[in-house]
C-alpha cells in the first residue's frame, strides 16, 4: 500500500469516527477526530498536489471543517480550563476536551470484563477513596483489534465519574520544532492534574498509544526526550503515595509494538475482544432502535452470521441495510412526498449485505492478541 493509501486509509478511519461520536452527542471528542481527518485530507492536498483525487478531499476537508465550526458553537457556553497555557492556546483547542463526552454504559454491548477494571481502578476510587490505602490503579490499557469499543470505554470512564476529558494522539502532540514535544505533554498532564486537584477527575485518554510510545529501530531526539517525558509524567501519576484521580487510558490495536517501561506503568491490562454471540445480541438491540425492521428479521440468526465480525464491522452492516432501503425508495419511491416513506428492512436484506462484506479482523491476527494477553495480561 502507498504512502497516499495509508494517509487516505487514515483520514476515513477518522472521519467515520467522528461521524459515529457525533451522532451518539459525544461533540468534544467528535471535533477531535474531525480535526485529524481534515489535517490528514490537506497533508494529502500538500503532498500530492496533481492527484486527481484531491477535489473530493478538499470538499470532504471543508465539510468536516464546517461540522467542526457548528459543533465548537454549541459548547462556546461552556467555561474553558483556565490551570494552564494548554487550556488557553488556541494551539490545543483540538487536543483539550472540556466537555464531558454523552456516552454512556448502556450504549456499550456486554464487556465485561473491561466495565469491571474500569470500576475498580476508576470509579470505586473516586467514590470512596478512602478504601485504598495501597493506592489505586492510575493507568489502563486497552488493546484488541480495531472496531471494538476502545474509544467508547474511555469515553464511557469520563461521563461515569463526571470528567475532564482530554483525547490525545501523535499527531496533536509531536512537533518539529526542539522542545515543543516535550513542553506539549507537560502542559498536558499540568492540566489533568490540575483538574484533578480543583475537584474533577482527569481522564487522558491517548489514543493509538503505539504510534506514540511504540518500539522503533531508529528514533530522532526529539523522539527520545518526548517518550522520556511521558515516563516522567506517568509516573508522577502513578504515585500510590499521592492522591491525585488522574487517570492514563491507553488504546492501541498492537500492543505487541509497545515498548516494555511503558507497559508496566499501565497495571491494568485489558483485552478487548470481538464481540462474543450475547454482545452481538445487544449490539443489534442498541443499533436497530430507530430503525424499522420487518418481522422476519431473526437476531439469533443475525448473530450467528455475524461471528468474527468487529463491532464496527456491525454497525456499518446495519447501515449499510440502510442504506440500500432509502437507496430503492430514491429509485422507485416519491421521495418529494413528505408522507411515503421507505420500507422495512428484511432478512433478505442483511444477506445481501453479508454477501457483499466480510469481516476486517482476520483469524490470524486474533492469535497475535491471544499471545499478547497471555504474556502481559493484568484484569
Amino acid at each position: 500500500m502507498s504512502a497516499a493509501e495509508e494517509l487516505e486509509k487514515l483520514a476515513v478511519k477518522y472521519a467515520t469516527e467522528a461521524i459515529q461520536l457525533d451522532r451518539q452527542g459525544s461533540r468534544g471528542l467528535a471535533i477531535s477526530k474531525y480535526q485529524r481527518a481534515v489535517e490528514i485530507l490537506l497533508k494529502l492536498c500538500a503532498l500530492y498536489p496533481n492527484a486527481p483525487q484531491n477535489r473530493v478531499y478538499m470538499e470532504h476537508a471543508e465539510s468536516y471543517q464546517k461540522r467542526i465550526k457548528d459543533l465548537q458553537e454549541q459548547v462556546t457556553h461552556q467555561e474553558p480550563l483556565e490551570t494552564s497555557s494548554l487550556g488557553k492556546s488556541a494551539k490545543f483547542e483540538h487536543l483539550v476536551i472540556a466537555e464531558k463526552p454523552n456516552i454512556r454504559w448502556d450504549d456499550i454491548a456486554n464487556l465485561k470484563d473491561a466495565k469491571r477494571a474500569i470500576e475498580e481502578s476508576v470509579v470505586f476510587p473516586v467514590k470512596r477513596p478512602d478504601l485504598f490505602p495501597l493506592g489505586w490503579p492510575r493507568g489502563i490499557l486497552f488493546f484488541g483489534p480495531p472496531g471494538c469499543g476502545k474509544t467508547l470505554l474511555a469515553a464511557a470512564i469520563a461521563t461515569e465519574i463526571d470528567a475532564a476529558f482530554y483525547c490525545v494522539d501523535a499527531a496533536s502532540i509531536m512537533s518539529k520544532w526542539l522542545g515543543e514535544s516535550e513542553k506539549n505533554v507537560a502542559h498536558l498532564f499540568q492540566n489533568a492534574r490540575a483538574a484533578s486537584e480543583n475537584g474533577q477527575p482527569g481522564i487522558i485518554f491517548l489514543d493509538e498509544i503505539d504510534s506514540l510510545v511504540g518500539i522503533r529501530s531508529e528514533e530522532v531526539g526529539g523522539e527520545i526526550r518526548t517518550r522520556n517525558q511521558f515516563l516522567k509524567e506517568m509516573d508522577s501519576v502513578v504515585d500510590k503515595n499521592r492522591s491525585l484521580h488522574v487517570y492514563i487510558v491507553g488504546a492501541t490495536n498492537k500492543p505487541w509494538v509497545l515498548d516494555e517501561p511503558f507497559i508496566r506503568r499501565f497495571q491494568k491490562r485489558v483485552f478487548v475482544p470481538l464481540p462474543n454471540s450475547q454482545a452481538r445480541l445487544e449490539m443489534f438491540k442498541i443499533l436497530s432502535k430507530n430503525l424499522k425492521l420487518a418481522s422476519d428479521v431473526d437476531f439469533e440468526e443475525l448473530a450467528r452470521l455475524t461471528d468474527g465480525y468487529s463491532g464496527s464491522d456491525i454497525r456499518d452492516i446495519f447501515q449499510s441495510a440502510q442504506l440500500k432501503v432509502v437507496r430503492e425508495f430514491f429509485e422507485l419511491g416519491d421521495p418529494a412526498d413528505k408522507q411515503s416513506s421507505a420500507r422495512q428492512i428484511t432478512m433478505q436484506d442483511f444477506r445481501t449485505i453479508f454477501s457483499e462484506r466480510k469481516p476486517s479482523v482476520s483469524q490470524e491476527m486474533l492469535k497475535y492478541y491471544d499471545r499478547w494477553f497471555e504474556t502481559f495480561k493484568a484484569l
